[in-house]
């Protein structure tokens, strides 16, 4: 399986203690070099960290066109565009990504995405974790990771913890 990650559900879930998770579902997960240098100018030492896991993999864009195209036409932001890019030219099975506006770039460009609330769903259907609300609390209070009420709600309802 082919995975490839935007900058932010790495860093979410490592301010929680929750990087394992991707681990364990994916085993590898690909991450273009400019994710990799913007993970390594973080001032939190646990984001730069992420770098030194063996199962993270930075590679790089062999055409850069789709994430300059993305960034200009579309106003991403270098990494989600740069994420973006790379998982087409993989034909990666999935794409992690949260922000709403990546999100649709990518949904419209055919990829299969999944985002940080998606992982804690699967991950507590595989019985990898108890209950999805404690992960998603701290991530709110711990990571400043934004959700709406209505989408914490349906997440709760797909996690069977409403």
């Amino acid at each position: 399986m082919i995975v490839v990650s935007d900058t932010s559900p790495l860093c979410n879930l490592a301010l929680v203690n929750h990087l394992w998770l991707l681990e364990t579902l994916y085993q590898t997960v690909i991450i273009p070099t400019l994710v990799a240098e913007e993970l390594a100018a973080a001032n939190n030492p646990a984001i730069p960290a992420i770098l030194q896991l063996d199962w993270i993999q930075t590679r790089s864009s062999t055409d850069a066109t789709i994430a300059h195209q993305l960034q200009r036409d579309r106003g991403l932001d270098a990494g989600e565009a740069n994420a973006i890019a790379l998982a087409l030219e993989l034909k990666a099975d999935d794409l992690l990504i949260d922000e709403r506006l990546g999100r649709r770039e990518a949904r419209q460009l055919g990829l299969s995405i999944i985002g940080i609330l998606g992982i804690l769903v699967t991950a507590k259907q595989r019985n990898l974790i108890p209950q999805v609300q404690p992960l998603m609390d701290a991530l709110i209070h711990q990571a400043g990771f934004r959700v709406s009420p209505q989408l914490y709600q349906r997440v709760l309802n797909l996690a069977n913890e409403s």
